[in-house]
């Protein structure tokens, strides 16, 4: 007897590209989420646009709200009891901040500042603690973020503590670069050291020594990448690393 064929499966819609006020989605989040999920999330969410240098949150806050990156780039701190700071991640729109949420926890643990101008859609903290019991694709994507964050903050740590300055750049530049989606990264120096937790003069030579090897130019408030593939070779073999997991680890997720 014959096999009746079974209809072909009808694939889920995508997610909405806009919430409801018509704001684009560029959060890569955001965007995977199965219609059931989006259509309790995306109602939630408020969107925000921040400032350079606007903190979301210090070390000991109430995580009041969490935030779904949508655009330019939000640094991670370890800060010290003196006030000293150094940058342990960084959340593009592929990311989130707010991960203690996910574990159940409500309180921050890093600062998170806006590094540069940004948008970002923002729930209310204690809401998404509740919602996440009934949306279980976005909770098991925020512990693949966490995974992944978990990784790049090891693997920073040992970058800080082993590879010169210029290496270190190149390596946070690219990183940059990859999460804003652009060459041109506006920064100063001052708080290119303070990410890279080292004296304002260091980060000069090493943008010098870069700029000289024609694969940068730097002006006041901008670095603009100019030779990539070279900048890459220059960088310190912790951007390889991090790469090189994360695509393994999306491989292994699909």
């Amino acid at each position: 007897m014959a096999n009746k064929s079974r209809p072909p499966t009808k694939p889920y819609p995508k997610p909405p590209a806009s919430d409801g006020d018509g704001n684009h989605i560029r959060n890569e989040i955001l965007l995977g989420l199965p219609p059931r999920e989006a259509d309790l999330l995306i109602p939630k969410l408020e969107l925000m646009r921040l400032k350079t240098h606007h903190v979301l949150h210090e070390p000991g806050d109430t995580l009041k709200s969490a935030y779904f990156c949508n655009s330019g780039l939000i640094s991670i701190l370890s800060v010290f009891p003196d006030g000293k700071s150094v940058e342990v991640g960084l959340v593009g729109k592929e990311g989130f901040v707010g991960i203690p949420l996910v574990a159940g926890f409500r309180t921050a643990a890093t600062r998170a500042i806006a590094q540069i101008e940004a948008t970002a859609f923002r729930v209310d903290g204690e809401w998404f603690r509740g919602a996440l019991l009934q949306c279980p694709t976005i909770e098991r994507r925020l512990q693949q973020f966490a995974q992944i964050m978990a990784m790049q903050t090891t693997q920073i740590a040992a970058c800080n503590r082993l590879h010169e300055v210029e290496e270190r750049l190149a390596r946070w530049l690219l990183m940059s670069a990859d999460r804003i989606g652009s060459n041109s990264v506006p920064l100063t120096q001052e708080f290119l050291a303070q990410m890279l937790g080292t004296r304002r003069s260091s980060v000069s030579v090493a943008a010098g020594i870069l700029q000289r090897a024609g694969l940068i130019t730097y002006t006041r408030g901008d670095v603009k990448i100019i030779e990539r593939k070279k900048l890459e070779e220059a960088a310190c073999e912790c951007y390889e690393i991090m790469q090189g997991q994360v695509a393994k680890w999306r491989g292994e997720a699909r």
